[in-house]
């Protein structure tokens, strides 16, 4: 691989930038591998950094029907937290959180992580006291939130409105200092090009077709480009899972709908958080280029669309203005949709399952893109040795078996 720096970046502007190596390779599907991971998108290809990186599983393919980082990878909003209301919620995100601070030295790729803070704002008393318990419960297991009063959100976000509206009032806000945003994009070419680098083969354009197996055991995948024989598979395919765990008799319990976002066009700096509100379905963040990158709600019908509609605008920007109405003649410049899975317990199934040798990683709603390293390397040493990580033993399928459910309903309000 060959290593960024500003060394290199001088070396190759002598030679107007004409000469640099791909990023990673185009490989052919070789007959055997020790594991195939279908789905490159980051929790896929992290998944596959770590089994090189730490566990020495090298020969390994990461199977993608369309291109690498195409699915909601690079459909969210890029949102970093772990603010979480239930105790292994946030051991895992926590988890996460930390390896994104120093994932760019790790990946040798600027994923352009920043630790800008995010402000959950109290719009009812309700809320306001819901918040107490969540900033109770991340105190408890070290997450930085604290409870701000109305003045200190004002200091932080100048921008917003003084004035109560629809019946809300800023009760106050919960804040998480330390979480932020990164570059959706860079994070999969920088997971790419680290897990190419140690021998991972990425295969793009390829579609799974069949998961093949004798009695209970895996011994391979056929796909659109051949049969490829394996005994370990890892789905990690997002909304795709449960399509492609039934080609194996496995029925996976998640539902999927679409979540949309928008971008405005570039202005100068006017917001320096994440900033949520739950009440009003919305939450905004700027990016580094000065566009406002918007969401709001999933759509309330089991839907694999990716397509926007301009109810869902007019609601979504209805909300906005409600909390920043000077932003009134601001131009949107994209609005767009992606599937999410969504599990009845709103939290992620992780581990492994009765097949010997199938392993999934999905379900993981609004909250995919935040949990990417923390869930590579997790799954990566569940995927070694065989048996759970302990931060994701309770996100098992067991779970909805047994009636342990980790409902994160409250704690993950609208999607982001």
């Amino acid at each position: 691989m060959q290593k960024y720096s500003l060394f290199s970046l001088l070396k190759h502007g002598f030679k107007n930038h004409s000469d640099w190596k791909e990023a990673w390779r185009k490989p052919e599907p070789k007959s055997h591998y020790d594991v195939v991971i279908i789905g490159a998108g980051g929790h896929g290809l992290a998944t596959a950094w770590y089994l090189a990186s730490k566990h020495g599983i090298k020969n390994v393919a990461v199977l993608e029907k369309n291109w690498l980082g195409g699915g909601n990878t690079g459909r969210n909003t890029t949102v970093i937290r772990s603010n979480y209301l239930h105790a292994p919620s946030i051991a895992i995100y926590e988890h996460s959180r930390k390896l994104y601070e120093k994932l760019s030295t790790a990946l040798n790729f600027n994923i352009m992580f920043s630790a800008r803070g995010l402000l959950s704002l109290s719009l009812s008393e309700q809320e306001h006291r819901a918040h107490g318990r969540i900033y109770s419960t991340n105190r408890v297991h070290g997450v930085q939130s604290a409870l701000l009063s109305p003045r200190e959100v004002r200091k932080k976000i100048p921008l917003l409105a003084n004035y109560s509206k629809d019946g809300f009032h800023l009760h106050g806000a919960l804040y998480q200092s330390d979480a932020g945003t990164a570059r959706h994009d860079a994070v999969a070419w920088g997971f790419a090009r680290a897990a190419d680098s140690l021998g991972v083969d990425i295969i793009e354009n390829c579609t799974v077709e069949n998961i093949v197996r004798e009695e209970n055991q895996i011994t391979g995948v056929e796909t659109s480009r051949g049969l490829i024989n394996t005994k370990k598979i890892a789905v990690v395919a997002a909304g795709d899972s449960d399509q492609i765990t039934r080609t194996a008799g496995l029925r996976l319990p998640i539902e999927c709908t679409v979540l949309q976002a928008f971008v405005s066009e570039p202005l100068k700096p006017v917001l320096n958080s994440v900033v949520v509100a739950n009440a009003l379905d919305v939450y905004i963040n700027q990016s580094e280029k000065g566009e406002l990158v918007i969401g709001g709600r999933s759509d309330r019908q089991v839907n694999y669309s990716r397509r926007g509609n301009f109810q869902h605008l007019e609601d979504t920007i209805g909300s906005v203005l409600t909390l920043f109405p000077s932003l009134s003649r601001l131009a949107m410049l994209r609005h767009w949709g992606g599937t999410i899975d969504i599990t009845p317990d709103n939290s992620p199934i992780i581990g492994l399952t009765d097949i010997n040798g199938l392993y999934v990683n999905c379900g993981w709603g609004s909250g995919g893109f935040k949990a990417i390293p923390g869930s590579g390397d997790t799954f990566a040493d569940t995927i070694a040795n065989n048996r759970p990580h302990p931060l994701v033993e309770p996100f098992g399928l067991h779970r909805f078996q047994t009636g342990q459910l980790i409902d994160e309903s409250a704690a993950t309000g609208v999607a982001h």
